[in-house]
């Protein structure tokens, strides 16, 4: 029988994703576990404790930034284009930002030797984005506030628009346009939303 995490527990658990994610960011998946229980103060064991391996806890920082993206689509269809730029925010400054740029590199670069590493990867974080994504949008369907579609492909093509070509020229260190993040987040939405818009 599973029992609820104490405030403890629960406290050594975000400090030990929060310097993974760190060690990741600076070292790649080669940081050492021994490096990184040192920066959340814990011992190896403690690590081992709350993530039975490098794999688990490299796959669970991506949960992090998925959570924090999903919760901006909390609650009811009633405003879609508020709740769909309040989405594209945060999914933007998570992906597109420094820190998402390096976990994406440091996963790329293990790929090849770690494939379960990155399903692990993808099953936690975009994929879990695609399926909030596409439950908010099948329930804005549903409620006659977008044109009735598949709403995993809308999900799909959404989330294309929000990164796609600036995550590719980001992580190539091309230079990109200078644009007014709010300006350019409103742009994509409500293009999407013309896309999509009831028929009446």
């Amino acid at each position: 029988m599973s029992h609820p995490e104490t405030p403890v527990a629960a406290d050594t658990r975000h400090r030990l994703l929060q310097a993974a994610r760190e060690a990741f960011m600076k070292e790649g998946y080669r940081a050492s576990v021994d490096n990184i229980a040192a920066r959340a103060g814990v011992a190896k064991q403690t690590l081992y404790n709350h993530f039975p391996s490098k794999d688990e806890l490299f796959s669970e920082t991506a949960t992090l930034s998925s959570a924090a993206i999903a919760v901006t689509l909390d609650g009811q269809t009633e405003d879609v284009r508020a709740s769909l730029i309040r989405f594209a925010t945060t999914f933007r400054e998570k992906i597109l930002g420094d820190e998402g740029l390096a976990m994406f590199r440091a996963l790329t670069a293990e790929t090849t030797r770690f494939p379960g590493l990155a399903q692990a990867f993808f099953a936690k974080g975009p994929a879990q984005t695609i399926a909030r994504l596409a439950d908010f949008l099948g329930r804005a369907m549903a409620d006659n506030r977008l044109r009735q579609d598949d709403p995993r492909l809308a999900a799909e093509m959404l989330v294309g628009m929000l990164g796609g070509f600036e995550h590719a020229s980001r992580l190539c260190g091309a230079a990109t346009p200078a644009v007014v993040e709010k300006t350019r987040i409103e742009q994509i939405v409500d293009c999407f939303l013309r896309a999509y818009a009831p028929n009446h």
